[in-house]
């Protein structure tokens, strides 16, 4: 009886035995699966990467082979764009617009002062500030515009051809520091027409002044998010450039200057 029950739980511990390595044999082999899918995610992973890298490869090829070989330097290409030449010219352009007219104007008032007068009496002094006004506001606005805008060689011819035109009036009307002294012993008692129109030079260039005080003071005061920030804008500060020369061109014709030099 005894030997019985002994075979009986030998057995038991003979198959609980058995079944021992069968579920550590699943158990290794669902952890080598396991591991086979995070080497084959692992490997495919660079491929995926290599993939995406491929087209950034090729365009920076692309672009490498667009830009064609030279043996100049950053500095060279640089002075090459910067045209230095040509700004040479440009200066010195200048330069001849404001000596030359000057010069030119200055001699027909003294050489040619009875001509000057016997053609020119006739016309309103308010007359020729306006013309000398606007001849000087065309000047500025050129300037202003050969900065802002690109392509500005026209706007340089622009502001070249209103300087000299402004510096040939300022020759005729001897224009300085008190140029009512020199108009009147060049033009005598018709020295009313030479006075307006320096004021009408020296209105556009109050004007001007004004506008870079105002402008500067705007740009320092006014923050970025501010909804002032619209004067700052390049339509509105023409709009502000031209309201102060008209407010100087009517301070010169109405108010009382034009009677006074």
């Amino acid at each position: 009886m005894v030997d019985g029950m002994n075979e009986t739980t030998n057995a038991i511990g003979a198959a609980s035995a058995a079944g021992t390595p069968t579920d550590v044999a699943s158990t290794n082999a669902d952890a080598s699966v396991s591991d086979a899918n995070v080497l084959a995610a692992s490997a495919e992973a660079p491929t995926a990467v290599a993939k995406t890298a491929e087209p950034r490869a090729i365009k920076a090829k692309v672009s490498a082979s667009s830009i064609p070989e030279s043996d100049l330097s950053l500095a060279d290409i640089g002075r090459r764009r910067a045209h230095p030449a040509r700004w040479a010219a440009y200066i010195l352009t200048v330069l001849v617009a404001i000596i030359g007219p000057y010069w030119l104007g200055r001699t027909l008032a003294v050489n040619n002062t009875a001509w000057l007068v016997a053609h020119l009496s006739g016309i309103d002094p308010r007359g020729i500030a306006l013309v000398s006004w606007a001849v000087t506001v065309v000047t500025f606005v050129g300037l202003a515009m050969a900065v802002v805008v690109s392509p500005s060689w026209p706007w340089l011819i622009v502001f070249v051809v209103g300087l000299a035109c402004e510096q040939f009036v300022a020759g005729l009307c001897i224009l300085k520091t008190n140029f009512w002294y020199s108009t009147y012993v060049v033009y005598g008692e018709h020295s009313g027409l030479a006075n307006a129109a320096n004021l009408g030079i020296l209105a556009a260039g109050a004007g001007v002044a004004v506008f870079a005080v105002l402008w500067v003071g705007l740009l320092v005061v006014i923050k970025k998010d501010s909804p002032f920030n619209v004067l700052t804008r390049s339509w509105s500060s023409f709009i502000l450039f031209f309201v102060l020369e008209f407010a100087a061109l009517l301070i010169v014709l109405f108010g009382g200057l034009l009677n006074t030099v």
